[in-house]
């Protein structure tokens, strides 16, 4: 990164891009966590990323926090000690889960969005709604019902207590919210809360042969051709691995003893006609 010279913004605040502290990728904005230093030099999650002082960029995944913790990341960025808040990890996923909420009221008190099965329905089918909120704890069934064909985005990260208090309910399913930068607002903030339950390392094991077997087993009955061990059982190499069999497994050739080998070693057999339509007898040749 780029550093700035003393008492100038460091030139990666600017323009739509920041470089994480861990990973050194440079990503929207909406796709990252700000961090900044507090007093007494304390680390505070900015998600808002409205507070003062020079900030620190980090991918929006649960394993560049881990690793920015253990690496001391955040140390070498402002330079010099920082003291994390207690349970920063459950501190950044709490604050995530109230944005989508705050945004989903704000939503509602606008007339963007609607609760209930047949209002999100109405908005479906009348190319309104642009997102679907679902609970987290309502039932998939309905939910697939809901959905259908509908080719939408469907955020669930809420339980359904949560959704209701929004509404003034005790609890609420199903949430239909119209286009705008609402719907992007919380389509941003459920994938950074997604990114941030995730411990995995986004690219895993899917460079090599793990990637290799996801795509295997995207066809019914593809992974059975694909493997060696089963090259006999059907498939485009049905026949290209087999072995011939023992040749005193065979039943001998017209004009040849019973148990007395085809042909010489390194030799071939074919058939050869006769003159005047007799019948074809073996013909060894040698390679």
């Amino acid at each position: 990164m780029q550093e700035a010279p003393p008492g100038l913004p460091d030139p990666e605040e600017k323009g739509p891009l920041r470089r994480c502290v861990v990973t050194r990728e440079s990503l929207p904005k909406e796709a990252m966590i700000r961090f900044v230093l507090g007093p007494d030099r304390v680390l505070v999650p900015d998600l808002a990323g409205r507070m003062p002082g020079r900030g620190m960029w980090l991918s929006a995944r649960g394993d560049v926090l881990e690793r920015a913790l253990t690496r001391g990341a955040f140390m070498k960025a402002a330079r010099g000690p920082v003291h994390p808040v207690p349970d920063l990890r459950e501190a950044i996923l709490g604050g995530l889960r109230r944005r989508i909420r705050d945004q989903v009221g704000l939503a509602r008190r606008a007339g963007q969005a609607v609760v209930g099965f047949q209002q999100a329905r109405e908005w479906l089918q009348t190319g309104r709604a642009a997102l679907l909120v679902e609970a987290s704890d309502g039932s998939a069934p309905e939910r697939a019902r809901l959905v259908g064909s509908h080719g939408v985005p469907v955020v669930s990260v809420l339980g359904a207590a949560e959704l209701g208090a929004v509404f003034g309910r005790d609890h609420a399913v199903h949430v239909a919210v119209a286009s705008g930068r609402l719907a992007q607002g919380i389509l941003a903030e459920a994938g950074r809360l997604a990114g941030m339950l995730s411990t995995a390392p986004a690219d895993g094991n899917a460079r090599g042969g793990e990637r290799g077997k996801a795509r295997v087993r995207k066809g019914p009955g593809t992974e059975a051709s694909a493997s060696p061990h089963n090259a006999d059982r059907g498939g485009p190499d049905r026949g290209r691995r087999k072995i011939a069999p023992s040749q005193g497994a065979q039943d001998p050739a017209p004009g040849q003893a019973a148990g007395s080998p085809a042909s010489g070693k390194g030799g071939r057999q074919e058939t050869r006609p006769r003159r005047g339509g007799e019948p074809a007898v073996p013909v060894t040749q040698k390679r």
